[in-house]
């Protein structure tokens, strides 16, 4: 299923006791107080049980005396759960404690950078996530730093003592000039969203936007837009539409409108709308809105059709006279919505909108109403059928996007990304007429080591150099993440993070024309890297980049030490027999990443555990981990198989698998399998399996298609049958596309026929569940829309019935990623030791 394989970047522990809880208690933000630039960037990812057969399942609660996260409870007796024999209880008690070390690992989410008061240096804020395991939710918070370049070999960061702990703000968005902060609190419940204007010292502006102006503000990386004008008057964002109004009843129907204020009364549901799907359950219709920070004045913007969801605006360049455009992205939604949460096959277009203004006796700018008469939506790309994160080049001249055209025509959730322009015209009169020119058209085989294609999950708010034409990119190429920067005029791509580096890179910020960016691998933690450009005879030049001491990644001595005796690899795996009606692509290597200690055992290979991806078009990337790391640093070796059909290897390799799913995807892997076997990397007798998603449906297929293979299994809500699936997920044509190939996304329909349901059933790992023996783990999210845990129940019961051994833990708030702290905890817990016990 699709599931995002972006880079995770995880940063150190900070402790709780470092954290203020500001911003909630009006605290002033003294490290605001800079000017000039801001640049931003979002990177990518009490539980009850249900246990089959005999075996227990043991959550974070009952291991209270191992999370020792209050020392007041010290002395309270453990719950011992029934049926544990003490080898057991003591692998989750010493696996518990490892484990939390790694979860402390912070996250840097979020990165911005201004030019200081005085003009020297610059000042930057990182936006910091970190699990909470006992409130079951992340911790937020900030934490600053001026940062200085000493000398053309040297960068000084000077940190911030502490963290700021941003306790129920949404998202935060600096101001262009960096001299204003919006904070977004969005209600849990049916209360109004607080908007605040924070300025260097003190709050400045609050307000409370009531449900019936609008609902939450998107805060979900693809819907979400929020963008400040260029004279920071006025805020342009996406934020749900009103509800309409339920219906009342009482004795009998209450017409709207009514005074009848009987107590007897009650709101009925109304008509049911369809949403988003994953992870948007309820969310209708994002719209576009705008206010204005003087007067308070809210105010949808008008002309945009109702059969458009609004997301990503960004001010278009300000132009003479009252009028200024909005450049936003528009999904056509007019009856059935498929869920759109890592489906990038959804079409959608770049729209401009006037947002009209007018001066009021005060000389300021004021929201003036609109029609659509007077005011027409102009779609700026008819002539694509994709198009996605606009951005505007600081001198207003080109408009670049992303397009997902190979998603959309092919029906594959997620393909090879290209990216465009249009030379925007200089009386700011957009038409639909407006030439789309090619950047970085789309790769379809590419050569050995080069340029793979565009692979890109977000593009920064300010991406460019200040030749106003380079903009600066994070894109997978093959098994890592890397950093490109790309000429918009001349098309000229370059890979300037290390090439010689298998480790992931990903940008977060620009400091004028020097980057800030991550650095990991799977065996080694996030580091902080400094990138400038070094001036060569070479026209294009050299960039160097340099280690930032970070407070943000300090882990534990122990972490640090099991993670300095493991080494990692990426190998090439040659496929295995190789026909003739192959693309070029698709005969290519595949690749897998390989973890494994640094000794070699008198004991021989240590277990193996496979891992799998979803999607099945996304990819593992060669970056930090922490679940990963963990289970590597309990004794298991790793091979992370990105098979054909991933991301980051090309078009024609990534389509040589829809159509092909349950049998070229499973023999990439028993091929991977074998291939470390062989090179005595791995022993035959201690091998196991783990996938989520589409990485459960291989690992399903692979435990009755390979019966003899594995000694045990774990999957992460898998797909166990497409004809189960196909009528109660939200992305029903996934299963057409990934069945037929291309030629399923017209035959898609929400009836399907018995023909289909025959052809569905038999691509299943269902239809192999005889043959199971493989003892099988299975971890289910009960508000999955994606692959509804109806899927995986249905085939942890048939192997119990077959006496397979076999566990099921449900997660009764978790959706398809199961990433809430509590649970995500809980289940790399019961993976490591369902592994343990079936490897000694």
């Amino acid at each position: 299923m699709p599931v995002m394989g972006r880079i995770l970047l995880l940063n150190d522990i900070i402790t709780n006791s470092c954290c203020f809880n500001v911003l909630s208690s009006r605290i002033s933000l003294p490290f605001l107080s800079h000017h000039p630039h801001s640049h931003s960037h979002t990177h990518t990812l009490g539980p009850s049980l249900l246990t089959v057969r005999t075996s227990v399942s043991i959550s974070a609660k009952q291991l209270s005396t191992s999370l020792a996260m209050d020392s007041s409870k010290a002395d309270t007796p453990k719950e011992i759960p029934s049926g544990l024999d003490s080898s057991t209880e003591e692998e989750y008690a010493s696996q518990s404690k490892l484990l939390q070390e790694f979860v402390n690992i912070s996250t840097i989410d979020k990165a911005w950078t201004f030019k200081s008061g005085n003009g020297i240096g610059t000042q930057a804020i990182f936006s910091i996530s970190q699990p909470n395991l006992l409130a079951n939710k992340k911790r937020k918070f900030m934490l600053s730093t001026a940062i200085s370049k000493e000398n053309s070999n040297s960068v000084n960061f000077q940190w911030a003592p502490f963290p700021v702990e941003m306790t129920g703000a949404s998202t935060i968005v600096p101001s262009p000039s960096g001299s204003k902060l919006l904070v977004v609190r969005n209600p849990e419940n049916e209360s109004p969203t607080h908007l605040e204007i924070w300025s260097q010292s003190q709050l400045e502006k609050e307000f409370q936007i009531p449900q019936t102006v609008h609902g939450s503000v998107y805060v979900d990386g693809w819907f979400e837009g929020i963008s400040w004008n260029s004279d920071e008057t006025l805020i342009a964002y996406v934020a749900e539409e009103p509800s309409p109004p339920k219906p009342t009843f009482s004795m009998g129907y209450q017409k709207a409108g009514s005074s009848d204020k009987d107590c007897g009364t009650w709101k009925g549901q109304g008509d049911w709308e369809e949403d988003w799907g994953e992870t948007y359950a309820g969310k209708r219709q994002p719209s576009l809105f705008l206010i204005n920070f003087d007067s308070g004045e809210v105010q949808a913007v008008k002309g945009i059709p109702k059969s458009l969801s609004v997301g990503q605006v960004v001010w278009a360049p300000s132009t003479e006279g009252l009028s200024q455009l909005l450049v936003f992205v528009g999904w056509p939604s007019d009856s059935r919505k498929l869920g759109i949460k890592y489906c990038y096959n959804r079409a959608c277009a770049l729209y401009a909108v006037r947002a009209s203004l007018y001066k009021s006796e005060g000389s300021e700018l004021e929201l003036k109403d609109s029609s659509c008469k007077d005011f027409p939506v102009v779609n700026l790309t008819q002539t694509i059928s994709s198009a996605f994160f606009p951005r505007f080049s600081p001198d207003g001249k080109v408009l670049v996007f992303l397009s997902a055209k190979c998603s959309v025509d092919s029906g594959a959730h997620c393909a090879t990304n290209s990216l465009h322009r249009i030379d925007w015209a200089a009386n700011g009169k957009p038409s639909t007429s407006d030439k789309i020119i090619d950047v970085i058209p789309v790769v379809q085989c590419a050569k050995d080591d080069c340029f793979p294609g565009l692979y890109c999950s977000d593009i920064l708010s300010n991406p460019w150099l200040s030749d106003r034409c380079t903009l600066i990119l994070s894109s997978t190429w093959g098994s890592s993440q890397v950093i490109i920067s790309v000429n918009v005029l001349s098309g000229e791509s370059l890979r300037i993070s290390p090439t010689k580096s298998n480790f992931s890179w990903n940008v977060l910020t620009l400091d004028g024309d020097n980057i800030i960016a991550v650095s990991s691998s799977p065996v080694d933690i996030p580091q902080i890297k400094y990138g400038y450009l070094v001036e060569s005879a070479n026209k294009n030049g050299a960039w160097n980049w340099l280690n930032v001491s970070s407070p943000i990644f300090r882990c534990s001595e122990k972490v640090r030490s099991l993670l300095s005796s493991l080494k990692f690899s990426i190998m090439k795996i040659p496929v295995k027999d190789v026909s003739a009606n192959l693309t070029e692509g698709a005969k290519k290597p595949f690749e897998a990443i390989f973890v494994s200690s640094n000794f070699k055992r008198d004991s021989g290979c240590d277990p193996l555990i496979a891992v799998l991806h979803g999607g099945p078009h996304s990819v593992s990337l060669s970056s930090f981990s922490k679940s990963l790391a963990f289970l590597s640093s309990i004794g298991f070796s790793l091979l992370i198989i990105n098979y054909r059909g991933s991301l980051g290897f090309g078009e024609e390799a990534l389509q040589s698998l829809p159509g092909k799913v349950g049998s070229q995807d499973v023999n990439d892997v028993l091929t991977a399998i074998d291939h470390v076997i062989d090179m005595e990397l791995a022993s035959s007798s201690k091998i196991t399996v783990l996938g989520g998603s589409h990485g459960g449906f291989l690992t399903s297929h692979l435990i009755g298609q390979a019966p003899d293979k594995f000694v045990a299994a774990a999957l992460r809500n898998p797909v166990c049958n497409l004809a189960l699936m196909v009528g109660i997920t939200d992305i029903p044509e996934w299963c057409y596309v990934e069945s037929y190939g291309s030629k399923g996304k017209e035959s898609f329909t929400d009836s399907p026929s018995a023909e289909h349901l025959t052809l569905f059933y038999s691509k299943s790992p269902i239809s192999h569940v005889s043959k199971v023996k493989t003892p099988t783990l299975f971890l289910l999210g009960a508000q999955d829309l994606r692959v509804p845990f109806s899927n995986g129940l249905q085939c942890a019961r048939a192997l119990k019935e077959k006496g397979v051994e076999t566990k099921v833990i449900l997660f009764p708030k978790d959706v398809h990623a199961i990433e809430r702290p509590q649970s995500d905890f809980e289940s790399f817990l019961n993976i490591g030791v369902w592994f343990k016990k079936y490897c000694k």
